[in-house]
């Protein structure tokens, strides 16, 4: 059995210790970030709690804490910045949602679907504008020039997908350019922000927004092969959204190339048009399950987690952080299990 294919069926790993380490500075990121959401305005509070409610390991701020704990940080440095990233995230989702006409989040009804898409727009505004306040707070303009750059990179992402979401021949390395931004630069960022805010070494710095990057598209990529073989209870949203959508991710693709002219119209009617009928999303899992789509898509994710726990090296093994790390790396491939 090659390694990627033992990440995969290797005993399910989880986030519990890192969760465990990081309790007492993710309280405290969790206070911060119910005390920013608040506004006299009473639906900026009403609608953020909705989504940010529903977010229980708030993984992308819990990276920020790891990184800076690895890398030395002795103080409260990073909650602001870790604050900071989650109201990042949760503006894009915010904005996506509307975007992609979703109607789960997080398990949920869609924000835009109770209180319009207007009103989920402009509070992810507010999210976005709290986020920076929080990075100014936090007194580090290399952090706050990571955290901004890596929010113009996530809206050049979705304006990539949205320009190409419904290309059939959408090559891998376009897609993969596409999901690096969209998804893993915020992991990315994350990642080297928290080791910044440590009094990190450059290449310190670099190797955390290595791990970070490589968890990201580990991360994205089981995310797009569970829309065709996860379940609404488990995935926070209807599983088959993509294809609904209309959205050309890797298993998609892969499907498509493997199954070649037989299956042309149907790919194209389906996705490129979206003139979907009764049983096409079936159809279209049991092509992308027959030809070895998802266990590829799987397999690539595992060989990024595997990047991104080979970025770990250069910290000593006795930091009880670093294995923490490790197993989350080990959690973004197996979570369908």
């Amino acid at each position: 059995m090659d390694a990627a294919s033992a990440a995969i069926v290797a005993k399910p790993a989880s986030v519990d210790g890192l969760l465990d380490l990081a309790s007492r500075d993710m309280a405290g990121v969790d206070a911060l970030i119910r005390d920013r959401m608040q506004s006299e305005v009473p639906v900026i509070p009403a609608l953020a709690e909705h989504l940010i409610g529903g977010s229980a390991k708030r993984l992308r701020p819990l990276l920020t804490i790891a990184a800076a704990r690895l890398a030395g940080a002795k103080d409260d440095a990073c909650l602001r910045l870790a604050a900071s990233v989650e109201f990042i995230h949760t503006a894009t989702l915010l904005h996506d949602d509307v975007v992609d006409s979703s109607e789960l989040r997080r398990g949920k009804v869609a924000a835009h679907l109770i209180w319009g898409a207007p009103a989920s727009v402009l509070v992810g505004d507010f999210l976005f504008a709290r986020s920076f306040e929080l990075m100014v707070e936090a007194g580090s303009m290399q952090a706050l020039e990571i955290l901004a750059r890596a929010s113009r990179v996530i809206a050049e992402g979705e304006v990539m997908q949205l320009t190409r979401s419904h290309d059939l021949n959408l090559p891998q390395d376009l897609y993969l350019e596409i999901i690096g931004a969209k998804t893993a630069e915020l992991f990315a960022a994350a990642a080297e922000a928290g080791a910044v805010s440590a009094g990190a070494t450059p290449e310190q710095q670099k190797n955390l927004r290595r791990f970070g990057k490589n968890l990201g598209l580990a991360f994205q990529l089981v995310d797009d092969a569970l829309d065709y073989s996860g379940e609404a209870g488990t995935l926070g949203k209807n599983a088959g959204d993509d294809f609904r959508e209309g959205k050309a991710t890797l298993p998609l693709l892969l499907a498509i190339a493997r199954t070649g002219p037989s299956e042309k119209a149907f790919w194209d009617r389906a996705v490129a048009r979206r003139e979907q009928e009764e049983g096409d999303f079936e159809k279209a899992r049991r092509l992308i399950a027959e030809t070895g789509a998802e266990t590829a898509t799987l397999e690539l994710a595992a060989r990024y987690a595997d990047d991104a726990k080979a970025a770990l090296a250069a910290f000593s093994s006795s930091n009880s952080w670093r294995p923490a790390m490790e197993e989350l790396a080990d959690f973004a491939v197996q979570r369908k299990m």
